[in-house]
């Protein structure tokens, strides 16, 4: 069967509504003139992202080259203007993360999952003995088409092992969607192979039966790192007790931080899990059946996410206007009268000096406390009168600034002896009434011969 020549100017095409969009591309449903068939064309921007034209030409080349019914192909590219327009089978029901955003957002039931994952899995064992690594494997690049047909897609990110005839033994940039990225792409120590995508191909399990990838809630860099910390992903044994042994064994297998110990593709194929795989037809009754047309969820799903985002724009402007309040009331209550300032001051000032009630004043108490540690350093017993009278000097403790709290701060440097802490009586208060101390303890530190020596005073 001869096949058909796709033309290569971009006159021959007529682009009808966008169907997909990416960082660096958008994908239309055409139609090719003169074939007068319906076709995909992934227009991809140079200028947009800094795209890089070896990736786009190497894409581009490698599904022009590509063979398999569950791997999709290109019919042709060419440039046009400033963009690479790569002409391609038209999959009319869209990917499988497109379908179960519509209409499953819980994810899919098993037996569907086991059929999808199967024609995946024959997929990249073809890709993998080609010598190529997908490196993008998820549900959003598992393509249905409208006979329930399933194709492996978007080679953005492809690469290939061989090079010059010889085949790499691993591949060492650093390429992927962050929550289906393996380890060792993301570690980037000793390189990578094909079992990066078998790693892939368990996250993207758990995806269609959850709906989600695991850590897909949380931020690329946050994803990256509990990816790396965390124990590798599965099916919870209480929340998924609907799913069975042979599909938590499937997805353990996958789910190996060294890729080493990994199963291959074709050894994946021989688990019992796709035993209950079915056929085309049962995917067009379970999951296709009644879908609106993909150009229409496309659409839906466009003016939700931006509904999405004009809600969080205006709690976030609610956010700004509530904190701009905030700050000119704050800027309002400022009082910038410098005679009313130091008005209040004097008054503050007064008030500690005749009622004491505003706490301790700590600038009198220093000097005191280290009158009080000199003396209570060099007594002795023979000094007892002189150490009691240098402490209690009426001089020392009539100053203005001693506050209520100074006679307990006096009890704790001097009265220390537990023996007749409770002998004492109060030294008097702190306006300058003093009450004498009946029986102040004099063995406040240990006895010291050379000390005593030091600090006894010399005879007149």
């Amino acid at each position: 069967m001869e096949r058909k020549k796709y033309p290569i100017r971009a006159e021959d095409y007529q682009l009808r509504e966008p169907v997909g969009q990416g960082v660096s591309a958008s994908v239309y449903r055409a139609l090719c003139i003169p074939l007068d068939e319906v076709v995909a064309i992934k227009v991809v921007d140079f200028e947009r992202n800094n795209s890089d034209l070896n990736n786009i030409c190497r894409e581009a080349q490698t599904m022009i080259l590509i063979d398999h019914p569950n791997v999709l192909k290109a019919h042709c590219s060419f440039v046009n203007d400033h963009n690479l327009w790569v002409v391609m089978p038209y999959m009319e029901e869209g990917s499988c993360l497109h379908i179960m955003k519509s209409a499953y957002p819980n994810g899919f039931k098993e037996s569907v999952i086991a059929t999808v994952l199967r024609e995946v899995l024959k997929g990249l064992e073809y890709l993998h003995h080609q010598g190529h690594i997908h490196r993008d494997v998820k549900a959003g690049n598992i393509l249905v088409d409208a006979r329930g047909g399933i194709k492996l897609g978007d080679f953005g990110v492809s690469a290939c092992l061989f090079d010059s005839g010889n085949r790499q033994r691993s591949r060492n940039t650093f390429v992927g969607t962050p929550c289906w990225m393996a380890p060792e792409v993301m570690e980037q120590l000793h390189g990578y192979d094909f079992k990066a995508d078998i790693w892939s191909f368990g996250i993207t399990a758990l995806e269609l039966a959850h709906g989600h990838a695991p850590f897909s809630k949380y931020p690329p860099i946050k994803a990256l790192l509990m990816n790396l910390q965390n124990a590798p992903p599965g099916l919870d044994y209480e929340s998924d007790k609907k799913f069975s042994k042979s599909f938590r064994d499937m997805i353990a297998m996958c789910m190996v931080k060294d890729p080493s110990k990994r199963p291959t593709a074709h050894k994946l194929l021989k688990q019992p899990f796709f035993k209950q795989a079915r056929s085309q037809d049962y995917i067009v009754r379970k999951i296709l059946d009644g879908l609106p047309t993909l150009g229409d969820r496309h659409q839906a799903l466009k003016e939700k996410e931006e509904d999405l985002l004009a809600q969080k724009k205006m709690l976030d402007s609610d956010k700004e206007e509530l904190s701009q309040r905030e700050y000119k009331r704050g800027i309002s209550a400022w009082n910038f009268d410098v005679e009313d300032l130091k008005a209040q001051a004097s008054s503050i000032l007064e008030n500690n000096e005749t009622t004491g009630s505003n706490g301790c004043q700590m600038f009198g108490i220093h000097a005191s406390q280290e009158r009080i540690s000199e003396s209570a350093s060099c007594s002795s017993k023979d000094d007892d009168d002189d150490v009691k009278k240098e402490v209690l000097d009426e001089s020392t403790l009539s100053s203005p600034y001693q506050p209520a709290c100074y006679q307990r701060i006096v009890n704790e440097l001097i009265l220390v002896s537990p023996k007749k802490q409770n002998q004492h009586e109060n030294i008097g208060n702190y306006n300058g009434e003093f009450q004498k101390a009946t029986d102040i303890p004099t063995e406040v530190a240990p006895k010291s011969s050379k000390s005593t020596a030091l600090c006894r005073k010399p005879p007149p």
